[in-house]
This record gives C-alpha cells, structure tokens and sequence, in this order.
C-alpha cells in the first residue's frame, strides 16, 4: 500500500511540474524523486495514456485542449528562463533604420525588453503592454493600429486592426505562437488573434517566430499559416535534435538560444 501511495504522490508531483513549467526531463525526475530512469519513464507512460502528457525524448510536455486560452498573467510565469534567453537572441535581429512589427504575448515582452535601449527604429505593435515599453524612449516611433482590446493578452484585435495594419510594411515581424507543428503549421487559442497575425506576415518581409520549445509540436485552435511562411525560428536547448533537423528541412532558420 505504501509503494502505491508513493507512485500516486509522485506521479501528482509530475503533473504539477508539468503544470508550472509545461515540460519535465526524465533524468531530473529521476534526481529529484531518487527513483531510476526507467520508474520515471513507466510513470510518463502512465500519464501520457491518460492524455495528460506527450512523451519526447528525454521527458514529456504538457497536453493542452487546443482552444484553451490562458491569460496572459498566466503565461507570463510559464518557461520565463527559456524566453528571457529567446528574447536576448531576438534583439539581435533589430538594426538600426528597421521597421519591425511586433505581436503579443510574453516571449515578445522579453523581446521587447532588449530593445527598447535601440535607436532610431520604428516599432508597429497592437500590443498595448508592449507599446507602453517604449514610452520614454524619443528614438523609437511607435504606430498602433487600433482595433478592439482583448484583455486576455492586452492586445488589440478585430477588422479595424486588420484594416490599419494593410498600410504598413515593415522589415521584420517578431511573432510569438502559442503552436508549431510540421504539418499542421502556427496556430494560437484565439481566431482573431489568428486572423491579425496573418495579416502582420501579409505585411512583413522577414517572418521571426519566438517559440520555446514547449511549443513545438502542439497544435492549437486556430491556425495562422503553414510552416512555409516563416524564415526563422528562436527557441531554446529543449527542442529535440529531429524536431530541428525536421523543420530546418523546410529551409527555415532555427536558431537555438
């Protein structure tokens, strides 16, 4: 009775880490459980047939119904290391003179946290939390399009927003997605949200994608565009080696942070 008392505590500790971080590692359960690889594996298997997790190398990542939509107070304590370093990388990418366009969400707020000391840049975001980074900063013009709020993500949504963002081309567009999958593409939870993003790469002449690796391989509700449109991928060291090897297959860029 106690062994199986302790599988079932254990096995509720995983789903909590699983919670708070969206992945685990079999090699740290192990270390911090004091059990073998193998008893961690067989309790990964356990819960993957429950529907709880998805296996892949070296651990496992969360499983997320696909229309769920998490706040963004919420996200914004899920992986922050992994996008701190993603979003340090990213500002990388900005130079002097370019016109980028930014998306919400919380990998481009580490993004954005990198670049707000960059001169003479313009900076076209329906982000409000993040238009709101560059206040101070007389060097940076900033163009919001408008629209309607969606308070989930402070972000500005909806055919006006679409509309106003058809006047404006820009060098770059930094995207965060909440989904990215070989076949089934970029998705995020919220369709209008989906249907703005497409529109910001109708309008970008270089596609960025800011995904940590939990994202790799889920799907969410709705879609944004194929594989095929973006030209880079940040992520971090938890994406597997055919996971990478498979998407810069497709001629994409993966950058490692």
């Amino acid at each position: 009775m106690a062994k199986k008392r302790s599988t079932v505590d254990r096995r509720s500790l995983i789903i909590k880490k699983l919670n708070q971080t969206g992945k685990v590692n079999v090699s740290e359960l192990s270390g911090m459980f004091g059990v073998s690889e193998v008893t961690i594996r067989n309790d990964l298997a356990n819960l993957e047939k429950k529907n709880i997790l998805i296996r892949a190398r070296g651990g496992a990542m969360r499983v997320d119904p696909v229309g769920i939509d998490y706040d963004i107070t919420e996200k914004d304590k899920i992986n922050i290391k992994a996008k701190q370093k993603i979003g340090l990388i990213a500002a990388e990418y900005v130079h002097q003179g370019d016109t980028i366009m930014i998306d919400s969400g919380t990998t481009a707020m580490e993004f954005v946290r990198n670049i707000d000391k960059k001169e003479r840049i313009t900076v076209i975001t329906n982000a409000l939390n993040i238009a709101n980074q560059f206040y101070n900063n007389n060097d940076i013009n900033v163009i919001i399009p408008g629209g309607v709020l969606r308070n989930k993500s402070f972000s500005l949504i909806g055919a006006a927003a679409e509309k106003n963002l058809r006047n404006y081309f820009c060098d770059k567009l930094f995207l965060g997605v909440d989904g990215l999958d070989i076949d089934n593409g970029l998705s995020t939870p919220n369709i209008e949200e989906a249907h703005l993003n497409a529109t910001m790469i109708e309008m970008a002449s270089q596609i960025i994608v800011l995904a940590d690796s939990s994202k790799i391989g889920k799907r969410s509700l709705a879609f944004i565009c194929p594989m095929s449109k973006i030209h880079v991928l940040i992520t971090d060291s938890g994406i597997g080696e055919e996971q990478k090897s498979q998407i810069e297959n497709l001629g994409i860029k993966v950058v490692v942070a």
